[in-house]
């Protein structure tokens, strides 16, 4: 218990600085004096950062295994959440922005696929609730200080302080985490044919891979849309000012974490294919009410019907990843499915944005719905190979 405490605790803090950039910014650019544009330069990096990170952070965990993966990742998340907080300049985030991503992805990836393996699906659920208290917790914690009267760099000092107490709570950790990794158990001439399937695309040979890796990049796609679009749908499709529509905003994050919750004690009753079909039959209702030309008051409901049924997508297939792929490629999987899911969440909601600017942002609903229209059609697809095995 006190080992899986341990490990939700990391989760809250890799979602701790995942929204600190988007809250501070307008803040730090007014004293750095640099275009409001140039967050979404660091945004990048980052992101850039986290996706070659997961898809090499099976070799880290394979060659050190995933106990002082972490204890080497969290502390680069904390260095560089250190260096933010004593920039004396914008072009320092660049460069402090390169092991933050780094040291995401690695832990991002290795938490996932570790629980994964070693746990029930309830955990998988949890574990990304408390990514989302991780997230609301940063905004929250920064606004705090900034109304007591400091700076937004203390926003960013305090979060180092409790990343560096997690590395040391990780760091005496260190022989659970090797009590727990799975022993190779497999005969001399088995082991060395899998060694040499290993490669950073080896899992691509299962049945099915390319059904996965295009369920994760289109459920980021569609989550990340909604993140840095749905005030602006509010607002100019709806008629709700920009104040009102920040916060009811918070509603689709509000459904995702509260979600998530319920499908941990769900999960206990059913199985994740199941929990990813009645997830993505919610969240197409959810996008659906959002299309038609209803009041104000439906497309917010709506806001938290989506967040409810996208809630159990992400786990629950994250979960079924050993069952996916096998579980000798399980990790390097894992990676290939963060990146994914992290080019989708990068590329795709700006891409999604710059059609409904310069189109109409009544595009949205519609948009939105056929990702998970083909989300819904490549898990089904994929349920069916899985029962037969992943290769």
């Amino acid at each position: 218990m006190i080992f899986l405490a341990l490990i939700y605790l990391a989760f809250i803090s890799l979602g701790l600085p995942d929204s600190l950039l988007g809250s501070a910014w307008p803040i730090m650019n007014a004293e750095f004096g640099v275009p409001v544009g140039n967050a979404g330069f660091v945004s990048i990096l980052i992101s850039g950062c986290t996706i070659i990170s997961s898809l090499f952070s099976h070799r880290l965990i394979r060659r050190f295994g995933t106990g002082r993966v972490m204890v080497a990742s969290v502390a680069m998340t904390a260095l560089a959440l250190l260096g933010f907080s004593l920039a004396p300049s914008f072009s320092w985030l660049p460069v402090f922005a390169v092991p933050l991503g780094l040291g995401a992805g690695a832990v991002d990836a290795g938490l996932n696929e570790f629980v994964a393996e070693h746990y029930e699906a309830k955990h998988m659920n949890w574990l990304h609730c408390f990514w989302g208290v991780g997230a609301m917790l940063g905004p929250a914690l920064l606004s705090a200080l900034v109304q007591s009267g400091r700076a937004w760099r203390s926003g960013y000092f305090s979060i180092a302080m409790i990343q560096f107490a997690l590395v040391a709570l990780l760091f005496f950790s260190l022989p659970m985490w090797r009590k727990r990794e799975r022993p190779a158990l497999l005969p001399a001439k088995a082991g060395k044919a899998i060694r040499d399937k290993k490669g950073l695309l080896a899992p691509m040979h299962a049945r099915g891979a390319t059904f996965a890796l295009l369920t994760f990049f289109l459920y980021s796609s569609a989550e990340g849309s909604m993140t840095l679009w749905a005030a602006s749908f509010l607002v100019k499709m709806k008629s709700v000012s920009p104040e009102s529509a920040a916060g009811w905003v918070s509603l689709f994050f509000l459904g995702i974490t509260a979600g998530r919750m319920i499908g941990g004690f769900a999960s206990m009753k059913i199985r994740n294919a199941a929990m990813i079909r009645l997830g993505a039959l919610l969240a197409l209702f959810g996008f659906g009410l959002m299309l038609l030309p209803l009041p104000a008051p439906f497309a917010i409901a709506a806001l938290c019907l989506t967040g409810l049924g996208l809630a159990p997508i992400f786990p629950s297939m994250l979960h079924q990843t050993p069952l996916n792929f096998g579980q000798e490629h399980a990790q390097a999987a894992m990676g290939l499915q963060m990146a994914a899911a992290y080019t989708g969440s990068t590329f795709m909601a700006p891409l999604f944005g710059q059609l409904f600017d310069r189109v109409s942002f009544a595009l949205m609903p519609g948009v939105l719905l056929a990702c998970l229209a083909l989300l819904f059609i490549c898990t089904e697809r994929l349920t069916l190979i899985s029962e037969r095995g992943p290769a």
